[in-house]
């Protein structure tokens, strides 16, 4: 139990995530690492626990103070118990990826109780080539992406064990002088705001091109997910990306659209471009002292016809325009509709109708070596995020030690052809990289 109680107003990115869990599936993120070697499980289990409980954030839950008068704010859980958090499952036969992978899903799309520190981890044990998984579960209001890997530095070998200064606010004089406080800075940063809403604009493209296509894609979701995946070298990316002047994110861009181009086109359907909607992060970086959301969208139009090349030039133009304001500043836009919406119960509604977007892409540039925990090699880690609303199907990425990793997140009854897009997915990095 901690010794004192301070407490951290939830941040407006914060509120935005909050807000936004209304569907089938928990706002939740995970990964899985996958440990090689000969140390024991338990072993691995015991330092990745003791690890994990080092993260301040970790050991608190969220309040939501009387007669609303302020935001929800983070404060230490004092019935704080590790064993109510990490679980040990050992995979089914053949002890595969995939079959590891379904564990970590089902421990994706499980809801975290609101009661308790909002995280959960499972050890998968019995996996093939003695390896073992380590899942990590983390509600996206506590983190985002690059929050989840200031994390994850923190599990590894290597790490300081005490920690960055933790920046947990002081405690607020009290919940209606704090309302008050929250106004009069408000009308301080006024101007600052103009300024985020103007970038903001430029982030979300202008509202160029009016609504994302129609398609199939674009159907209301339920509570399952399946994944699969696909690793590229990260070399061959990047130098495809510099033949157009274009970076990473855009190669995933014109590379996930033509994959998902190829499935609409055997169900018989043509468009001629799809949205994707990409988080832009405010900050390039994070400690596990300060964690929480600092994240804009920026919605994107990819063209589907031409070459993998003209595509990514033209891709490679549309975003170096719309990011050349402040980054992340397109939430000081949606996130007062998002709570609006929420605020009148409409948010499900609308996302389960909405035609801004046909997808998602989460791209996180991951450690550059191998990372090691208990001794053991971390041979690779896989992303698992979720979406809900009428979007069938999305895509999270990261590199790791010279491999991108492409996880296809899908409700196999909107996308049942997964093993299909994820074989289209491999043939657009092989068009990219020769």
């Amino acid at each position: 139990m901690m010794a004192d109680d301070r407490r951290e107003q939830l941040g407006s990115g914060d509120l935005i995530t909050l807000v936004s869990d209304v569907g089938p599936v928990p706002m939740n993120v995970g990964a899985i690492l996958f440990v090689a070697g000969d140390v024991d499980a338990a072993t691995v289990e015991a330092t990745f626990t003791r690890r994990l409980t080092s993260v301040r954030r970790l050991q608190q839950r969220l309040a939501t103070p009387r007669r609303d008068l302020g935001r929800p704010y983070w404060v230490d859980d004092s019935d704080f118990d590790v064993r109510a958090h990490v679980a040990r499952v050992r995979c089914p036969s053949p002890g595969d990826r995939d079959a590891a992978l379904a564990i970590a899903v089902d421990a994706v799309i499980r809801p975290l109780p609101r009661s308790r520190p909002l995280w959960r981890a499972v050890v998968v044990t019995g996996l093939i080539d003695d390896h073992t998984g380590l899942v990590l579960v983390l509600h996206h209001v506590v983190a985002d992406g690059i929050g989840g890997l200031a994390v994850l530095a923190r599990l590894v070998d290597g790490a300081d064990p005490a920690g960055p200064a933790d920046d947990t606010a002081a405690p607020p004089r009290g919940r209606f002088v704090d309302r008050v406080s929250e106004r009069f800075r408000t009308l301080r940063r006024l101007p600052h705001r103009v300024a985020r809403i103007r970038g903001g604009w430029a982030e979300l493209g202008r509202g160029r091109g009016g609504w994302a296509p129609r398609c199939s894609l674009n159907a209301a979701t339920g509570p399952r997910r399946k994944v699969m995946i696909v690793d590229v070298g990260l070399d061959g990316v990047r130098a495809a990306g510099r033949r157009s002047g274009a970076t990473v994110n855009d190669v995933l861009l014109v590379a996930v659209t033509g994959a998902l181009a190829e499935l609409l086109r055997e169900r018989k359907e043509f468009p001629q471009e799809l949205v994707v909607s990409v988080p832009v992060s405010a900050r390039s970086s994070a400690t596990s002292g300060h964690l929480g959301n600092q994240v804009g969208v920026m919605p994107v139009r990819v063209p589907l016809v031409g070459s993998f090349q003209e595509r990514l030039t033209t891709v490679s133009g549309v975003t170096r325009v719309q990011k050349m304001r402040t980054r992340g500043t397109s939430s000081a836009l949606i996130g007062p509709l998002f709570r609006i919406l929420a605020a009148l119960r409409l948010f499900r509604w609308f996302v389960d109708r909405q035609r801004l977007v046909n997808s998602f892409l989460t791209n996180l540039p991951g450690p550059p070596g191998q990372l090691v925990i208990a001794g053991a090699p971390i041979t690779g880690i896989t992303p698992i995020t979720v979406t809900a609303g009428n979007v069938g199907v999305a895509f999270a990425a990261l590199s790791y030690a010279g491999t991108l990793t492409v996880t296809i997140i899908v409700d196999p009854d909107v996308v049942p052809e997964v093993r299909e897009l994820a074989a289209a997915l491999h043939e657009q990095f092989r068009a990219a990289i020769e």
